[in-house]
């Protein structure tokens, strides 16, 4: 018996330049992977019984997960809005590098970009628009305070520097 889940929440459709070209390429280098997959799929379907063909079975699965994300790129690409200008430049908006001080006086520095640019990689320092951390952001200017709550441990930051580029 399958538990019910919520559908999640529509996630935001803004995105970097830099970020959209990255999807488009995603899109065609996914496209030509696939064909190598098929190819592969194919060769191992010709070898005879696939119910004992690990070849097969993993090809398969490989397939179906390269068309999952062909899938969701192409529904997703079409809604993207793609952000180029930001009206004020001394307010944290979508795009900006904000350099923040912490309470022990370090300093961490993200950029706020759209849900679909955040990669496993967290070296980057990019943060959704859409999590806790960037919404408390928004709309600051340099020298304001920040206060973020992330498990219910109040955290205090200074806006130190905001750019864009």
């Amino acid at each position: 018996m399958a538990r019910y889940r919520p559908p999640q929440p529509k996630s935001t459709p803004y995105i970097t330049e830099e970020g959209f070209e990255k999807l488009k390429q995603e899109e065609l280098d996914i496209w030509k992977h696939r064909a190598e997959v098929t190819r592969a799929l194919s060769a191992a379907a010709a070898e005879g019984d696939r119910s004992e063909n690990a070849e097969y079975i993993y090809r398969k699965k490989q397939l179906a997960e390269i068309d999952r994300r062909i899938r969701y790129l192409q529904k997703r690409l079409p809604d993207l809005t793609v952000v180029t200008a930001v009206g004020n430049k001394n307010q944290v908006f979508f795009s900006a590098w904000v350099t923040l001080e912490k309470s022990d006086g370090s300093e961490v520095e993200y950029r706020i970009v759209g849900p679909d640019e955040i990669e496993s990689d967290s070296s980057k320092g990019y943060i959704s628009v859409d999590s806790p951390m960037a919404r408390a952001l928004l709309k600051k200017e340099v020298d304001d305070e920040v206060r973020f709550s992330p498990g219910g441990v109040e955290q205090i930051f200074f806006v130190n520097r905001i750019r864009y580029e």
